[in-house]
C-alpha cells in the first residue's frame, strides 16, 4: 500500500492545477475542491490502519534511493495527523462554499480561493510526510504561500497590513530553519532524518545543542510559542472566517508536529526539556491572560489558541511516554475543537452582524442552534467533563505528577489555573453574547426575515458577513455541526484514540521503527 503515501500531497497538487484552470467555472471548481478533499480523507484513513498495522510506510520520491532521493514516510503519527487535518480542511471548504454562495461571491474571490485552498491542503500533508528536513522545508513554504493569498483575499487595508506582519515573521523563521538545514547538513552531510539519528548522536554535545536550538526557535515562531507569538492575533482574526478557522485549526500545529518529530527523532534525551517546560506555561498562561482581556470573540480565540499551544509544549517537555502520547492526543482534540470555534465565530458574525461583545446580545433567544454549536466546543476547549478536552489535560497532568519535580508541578498547577481562566474567557462570552438581553443594535425577529429576504439584493461586506440578522446557510451550519459531532466523538473513542498516541508516541521514543522503515539494512 506504500503507492498511497503520495497521494496526500499529489491529488490536492493535482486538484489545485485543474481549479486554476476552470476560473470562472465556480461550480465546476467546488466539485473538484470536494472530490479531492472526499479523497484525501479517505486516503488518509487507509494509511493510518495501514501504518498501525504494518508499522510505517516508506515511498522514495522519483525512484531515488534514500539518503540520496527524498522520501515520504507515513507511521501512525504522520497518518494520525493526516487523517484529522483532512477532515477538518472539507468540513471548513464546505463552509466556505456556503458562505460564497450566501453571498454572492461566485467569481471572487471564490475562484481564486479554490487552488490556492488546495495548495495549502498539499503543503500540510507534505510538511507531516516529509521525511527530510529540506522537503519539511518546502511544506512550510508552501504553506507560507498559499496562507498569505488566503489571508488577503479582498484586498482591504486590514488584511493587507495583517497579511504583511504575517509574511515578514513567517519569512523570519523560514530564515532560520533555513540556516538550520544549512548547518545541519555542513555538520552531518545530510537531511534525511532517519540518517541523521545516528549522525547526530555523533557530534560534539554543544553542537547538537546549538542546531536543536536553532530548529526549535523556527518551528516556535510557525506554532506562535510565547515570545513568539504576538504576530498571531493579529493577524487571523482579520481573515475571511474559514481562513481563520483552517488557519487556526492547522497552521500553528504543523509546527508543534515538527517540534515533536525533531525533539524526538533527532535530538533524544530531553536536553532542552528544562526549556520547553518553562515556555510551556509562559505560553498557557500570557496566552490566557491576553484571551480574558478581549472584548472581540475572535481575538479572544486567538489568544486561547496560543495558550493552549502550552498544553502541548506541556507533554514534549516531560520526555516520558505518557507525556507524548498525551500531547498528540491533545493536538488532535484542539485542531477539532479550535477549527469548530471559529467556524461557530464566523456563525456569530453573521448573525449578529460582527464579533464586538459590546455589541452582542440574545443570540441564545434569536439562534438556539448557533447557541449549542457555540456552547458545546467552548466546554470542550475548557476541559470540562467528560470531553475530549478533559481527558487530554487529564493524561498531561498525570504524566507531569508522575514525572515530578518543581518544574513539573509548576505545569501541573498552571494547566489546571489555564483550564479555568479558558473557562471564565468562554462563559464570559456565552453571558455576553448569548445569554444577556439583546444589544439595541441587534436585530429582532422580524428583521432578521426581512434582512433574509433582502440579503440577495444587498451588497454584502468582504469576508461574509452579511446583514445584521441574515439567516444562516445550511451550508455553513452543516460543517459546523459536523466539526461538533467529531469533537463529541472524540471523546466516545478516547480510548482507542489514546492507545493509537501510545503506540506513536513509543514508536517515537524508540525511534528504531522510523529508521527501520527507511533503511531496512540498517542507515549508511
Amino acid at each position: 500500500m506504500t503507492w498511497l503515501v503520495p497521494l496526500p500531497v499529489v491529488m490536492p497538487l493535482l486538484g489545485a492545477a485543474l481549479t486554476l484552470l476552470l476560473l470562472g467555472r465556480p461550480r465546476a471548481q467546488r466539485w473538484v475542491s470536494l472530490t479531492v478533499l472526499t479523497a484525501t480523507v479517505a486516503v488518509a484513513a487507509t494509511l493510518l490502519v495501514r501504518s498501525s498495522l504494518d508499522g510505517p510506510l516508506v515511498v522514495e520520491v522519483g525512484g531515488w534511493v534514500a539518503p540520496l532521493g527524498i522520501v515520504l514516510v507515513a507511521d501512525q503519527l504522520a497518518a494520525l495527523m493526516l487523517v484529522v487535518s483532512a477532515a477538518v480542511t472539507l468540513c471548513v471548504l464546505v463552509y466556505s462554499i456556503g458562505q460564497g454562495m450566501a453571498d454572492g461571491h461566485e467569481e471572487t474571490p471564490l475562484s481564486v480561493y479554490h487552488p490556492t485552498y488546495l495548495v495549502l491542503t498539499a503543503g500540510v500533508c507534505n510538511a507531516f510526510l516529509s521525511g527530510d528536513l529540506f522537503n519539511l522545508y518546502v511544506g512550510f513554504e508552501i504553506l507560507l504561500v498559499a496562507s498569505y493569498v488566503l489571508l488577503t483575499l479582498g484586498s482591504t487595508e486590514t488584511r493587507i497590513r495583517a497579511g504583511t506582519t504575517y509574511v515578514v515573521v513567517s519569512l523570519l523563521s523560514s530564515v532560520i530553519f533555513l540556516i538550520a538545514i544549512g548547518l545541519v547538513y555542513a555538520s552531518t552531510g545530510t537531511l534525511n532524518l532517519a540518517q541523521l539519528v545516528d549522525r547526530l548522536d555523533a557530534l560534539p554535545d554543544d553542537l547538537r545543542l546549538l542546531l536543536q536550538g536553532m530548529l526549535l526557535l523556527a518551528f516556535g515562531i510557525k506554532a506562535a510559542v510565547f515570545p513568539l507569538s504576538a504576530w498571531l492575533p493579529d493577524s487571523y482574526p482579520t481573515a475571511p472566517a474559514p481562513v481563520t478557522a483552517v488557519f487556526a485549526g492547522l497552521l500553528t500545529k504543523v509546527g508543534v508536529y515538527a517540534i515533536i518529530r525533531t525533539e524526538t527523532l533527532l535530538f533524544p534525551g530531553g536536553r532542552t526539556a528544562t526549556l520547553l517546560l518553562v515556555t510551556a506555561v509562559l505560553t498557557m498562561v500570557v496566552g490566557i491572560l491576553g484571551a480574558v482581556a478581549q472584548s472581540d470573540i475572535k481575538r479572544l480565540l486567538s489568544f486561547t489558541l496560543i495558550s493552549h499551544i502550552g498544553y502541548m509544549l506541556f507533554g514534549v517537555g516531560l520526555t516520558s511516554s505518557l507525556g507524548l502520547s498525551a500531547a498528540i492526543f491533545y493536538v488532535v482534540h484542539h485542531i477539532t475543537i479550535q477549527t469548530t470555534l471559529f467556524l461557530a465565530a464566523g456563525l456569530v458574525e453573521r448573525r449578529g452582524g460582527g464579533t464586538a461583545l459590546d455589541r452582542l446580545g440574545g443570540l441564545a433567544r434569536l439562534s438556539p442552534l448557533l447557541a449549542v454549536l457555540f456552547f458545546v466546543p467552548a466546554l470542550n476547549l475548557a476541559g470540562i467533563p467528560p470531553f475530549s478536552g478533559f481527558l487530554g489535560k487529564l493524561g498531561l497532568v498525570q504524566a507531569g505528577i508522575d514525572e515530578g519535580g518543581p518544574l513539573a508541578w509548576t505545569l501541573v498547577v498552571g494547566g489546571l489555573l489555564t483550564s479555568l481562566l479558558t473557562l471564565y474567557a468562554v462563559a464570559r462570552v456565552w453571558s455576553l453574547a448569548f445569554w444577556r438581553a439583546p444589544h439595541p443594535a441587534m436585530p429582532a425577529d422580524d428583521d432578521a426575515e426581512q434582512a433574509a429576504r433582502t440579503e440577495g439584493a444587498t451588497q454584502p461586506q468582504q469576508g461574509g458577513v452579511g446583514p445584521p440578522g441574515a439567516v444562516l446557510p445550511g451550508l455553513m451550519i452543516a460543517p459546523t455541526v459536523a466539526l461538533v459531532v467529531f469533537g463529541l466523538a472524540l471523546t466516545v473513542v478516547a480510548g482507542p484514540l489514546f492507545d493509537l498516541s501510545t503506540d506513536a508516541a513509543d514508536d517515537l521514543l524508540r525511534r528504531t521503527p522510523y529508521v527501520d522503515a527507511v533503511f531496512p539494512g540498517g542507515a549508511p
